[in-house]
């Protein structure tokens, strides 16, 4: 007689079940197996940054950010906007700046209500207008500003509450990302709120490269 393959399925997982001989001790408990997440440095003209992207909780988001590495979009790109928001602590932003030889299409929005991470200091996150909008354009915090998490107000003046997508952390270089905070700005250059943001000059990111954990410095 053929079995029904729903029914084959559970009368071989029955068959591999414990007896009820067997302890619970005896059944060896499974091994926790470490995730390697993927580390890039971008080599600026003041430093390389070394950031891990967090492909388990935003895998959109790191992924998106790693596609940009692998297809040398960041090369010749720049960090190109500096946020004091106070003595202290900020955020840097950089990325392709809407250029459309090097800007892949937007991707969809990660809240940090879905990821569990947050907007506290190294942390990585990218730029966006509304959500789902998101392309080349990242930042990294200085400080803790987890206002910039989703939430029940207003996030930094976007309309919404989402939030912006952190999708990773520096792991070293941020004496560099210190520096490009404390780089001078244009008093006119930018639109809007970003009007004396805009740093002058740009900060170049010569490359940005798949990173072997090894090769990391202390």
């Amino acid at each position: 007689m053929t079995l029904h393959p729903l029914i084959a399925i559970a009368a071989a997982l029955l068959a591999a079940a414990p007896t009820a001989a067997q302890s619970q001790a005896e059944v060896p408990p499974s091994p926790v197996v470490a995730v390697e997440l993927p580390q890039v440095t971008l080599d600026t003209d003041l430093g390389p940054v070394v950031v891990e992207l967090d492909t388990v909780h935003a895998p959109v988001t790191a992924g998106n950010f790693l596609r940009y590495v692998k297809e040398k979009r960041f090369d010749g790109m720049s960090f190109y906007r500096a946020v004091n928001v106070a003595d202290g602590y900020g955020l840097v932003q950089g990325g392709t700046q809407g250029d459309p030889k090097k800007t892949l299409p937007p991707i969809a929005h990660e809240p940090t209500t879905q990821t569990g991470l947050t907007h506290t200091d190294v942390t990585l996150s990218m730029a966006r207008a509304a959500p789902g909008s998101a392309t080349g354009d990242f930042f990294i915090i200085v400080g803790n500003l987890t206002s910039l998490d989703a939430g029940s107000t207003d996030t930094a003046g976007t309309g919404d509450t989402l939030g912006f997508a952190a999708f990773g952390h520096v792991v070293s270089g941020m004496d560099v990302v210190h520096r490009i905070l404390a780089a001078p700005t244009s008093p006119t250059a930018g639109e809007g709120a970003m009007i004396g943001q805009m740093l002058a000059p740009k900060i170049t990111i010569r490359t940005a490269r798949v990173t072997p954990a090894a090769e990391v410095p202390e």
